[in-house]
C-alpha cells in the first residue's frame, strides 16, 4: 500500500465539529449569547429533513471555526465512554482570556473545571445543559493554523473572544489502529504525549490542526445521543483534493460515503474506528451562497438541490421542524 500523500491535496486542519443537542433553541441561546459565536446558517440535516442543522462560526463563517448541531427528534441522551469523539476545544487569544472565561461562566452559571496546563497551554473544561464536553484553550503559546475573526455583534469582550476550533479529543480502545489511521493514512504527525493522551498535528500544525487521542481500553463503549459529538471534519482546499481523498480512502478499504454535495461545501464521510466518524470537507463555497451575509441565520435556508422546484414540499418540510426563533441572529448582543 502506498502511504505517501500528494502534498498538493494534503489536509489542512480542522473544518468543523458536529454534535447533537436536545434543544435547538437552547443551543442557539448558549452559543450566541454566552459563547459569543455567530449563527451563520440555519438549515436542515440533509439526510433527515425533520432535524435542524445549525452552524455556529466566526464573523465570516470560515472553515475551522464551525461548531454545528443536529437536534434529532426523540433521540435519547448519549453516554460517555470509549470509541467516541469526546471533546472539542475553543481557541481564545491569551492566557488572560482563559481567566476572563472562568469569570464569564461563573456569571452565567456554566459548569466548568479548574484552570490547568494542557499540552503546554492554559486551559479548562466546561459543559453545556446536555453535558456536552468542551474546552477553552489559550492561543498565547500557539503556532500554526490561523484562527478566524471574532463575531462583531457578540457581547463577549473582543480581546478575549473565541475565534476558532482547537484540538478535538477522540477516545479509543485500540490505540495502534488509531495511530495507523492518523499517521499513515491521513498524514498526521505525533508531536506529544501526556499520560493516556497522544497529540497529533497536521499541516501547519497548532491547536487548529490537532487531534488528541485518549487511549481508554477499559472504559465502557459510548452510545450516541444528545450531549455527544456526532463527527469531526477535516479541511481540504478544493473538490480536486476531495476526489483525491475519496480515491485514497477507498484504496485503504474504509467504509465511506463517496462524494456528498452539502451545497455549502462538498465532503466525504468515513469511519475511522468503531463508532468514530470523520469527514473531509472543502473550504468552500461557503455559507453566503443562498442568502445575504447581513441576514444569515435569521430564516431557514433549504439548499435548492434538496427540493428542486417543489415549493410545496419545501414548505411542508419547514412546517415539520420544531419551533426555533433566530430572528435576532444579527442583532448586537447586550
Amino acid at each position: 500500500m502506498d502511504f505517501e500523500i500528494n502534498q498538493d491535496y494534503a489536509l489542512k486542519g480542522l473544518h468543523h465539529v458536529t454534535a447533537i443537542t436536545s434543544s435547538a433553541q437552547k443551543i442557539y441561546d448558549f452559543f450566541t449569547n454566552i459563547l459569543g459565536l455567530r449563527l451563520a446558517k440555519k438549515t436542515v440535516n440533509q439526510d433527515d429533513y425533520e432535524t435542524f442543522h445549525l452552524y455556529f462560526t466566526d464573523e465570516n463563517g470560515v472553515a475551522g471555526t464551525d461548531m454545528t448541531f443536529f437536534d434529532f427528534p426523540g433521540i435519547p441522551k448519549g453516554t460517555k465512554g470509549t470509541n467516541n469523539i469526546d471533546r472539542v476545544s475553543f481557541r481564545v487569544p491569551t492566557d488572560t482570556s482563559v481567566d476572563y472565561w472562568i469569570a464569564r461562566f461563573d456569571k452565567y452559571g456554566v459548569k466548568h473545571g479548574e484552570i490547568h496546563e494542557f499540552f503546554g497551554k492554559k486551559s479548562f473544561e466546561f459543559v453545556d445543559f446536555d453535558d456536552q464536553h468542551y474546552r477553552i484553550i489559550s492561543d498565547e503559546k500557539n503556532v500554526g493554523v490561523a484562527g478566524g475573526t471574532p463575531w462583531s455583534k457578540s457581547n463577549v469582550d473582543k480581546q478575549h473572544a473565541i475565534f476558532g476550533l482547537g484540538a478535538v479529543t477522540v477516545v479509543v480502545n485500540n490505540l495502534e489502529h488509531m495511530n495507523l489511521v492518523l499517521s499513515d493514512v491521513l498524514g498526521f504527525r505525533k508531536t506529544d504525549e501526556e499520560g493516556s493522551l497522544t497529540l497529533y498535528e497536521i499541516g501547519e500544525g497548532g491547536t487548529g490542526a490537532s487531534i488528541i487521542v485518549d487511549y481508554q481500553p477499559d472504559e465502557p463503549v459510548a452510545w450516541q445521543g444528545y450531549g455527544n459529538i456526532h463527527h469531526l471534519a477535516l479541511r481540504v482546499g478544493s473538490k480536486e483534493g476531495l476526489s483525491y481523498w475519496i480515491e485514497r480512502l477507498e484504496k485503504f478499504r474504509f467504509p465511506d460515503s463517496g462524494l456528498v454535495d452539502r451545497f455549502y461545501f462538498a465532503s466525504e464521510y468515513f469511519q475511522v474506528a468503531p463508532q468514530v466518524l470523520f469527514e473531509i470537507a472543502t473550504d468552500g463555497p461557503g455559507f453566503w451562497v443562498d442568502e445575504p451575509e447581513a441576514t444569515a441565520g435569521e430564516e431557514l435556508s433549504l439548499p435548492p438541490h434538496l427540493f428542486p422546484g417543489d415549493e410545496a414540499v419545501k414548505a411542508a418540510t419547514a412546517a415539520k421542524l420544531r419551533p426555533l426563533d433566530t430572528s435576532d441572529a444579527n442583532k448586537v448582543r447586550k
